[in-house]
Order: C-alpha cells, then structure tokens, then sequence
C-alpha cells in the first residue's frame, strides 16, 4: 500500500540508527510490526492465570479415586 507520511526527520534518523532498517521503508515495516507483536503480547499476559470454563481434576485426570 502506498502512503505518504509527514514524519520528523530526527525521529526516522534516530530510528534508522537502531538499526531496525537500512531504509525508511524498512524502518517503518519493522516499527508496525514491534507494535503489533507488543500489542499481541499485552493481549497475551491479560489472559495469564485464568482460563474460562477449563476444570480440571489432576486425581480424575491421573486415574486415582477421589
């Protein structure tokens, strides 16, 4: 998809000293994708510790009378 960005010189230098890209296209690409990965793995930890309707007996599970 083609666009067109006004973005601050300083900040696409400074992103492109990372070294997260040799070009802006490529500086730009890998920026959407941490911020997408970043979002995913919020979504992630938000679920951590609780699973909805999962009941589980490990002494039904293992074959042992309870």
């Amino acid at each position: 998809m083609k666009t067109t960005f006004d973005l601050p010189d300083r900040l696409m230098a400074d992103a492109m000293k990372t070294g997260c890209g040799t070009t802006k296209t490529a500086t730009i690409i890998y920026a959407l994708e941490q911020l997408v990965r970043t979002a995913k793995l919020a979504k992630l930890r938000a679920l951590r510790g609780s699973m909805p309707g999962f009941d589980l007996n490990l002494d039904t599970l293992r074959g042992r009378m309870a």
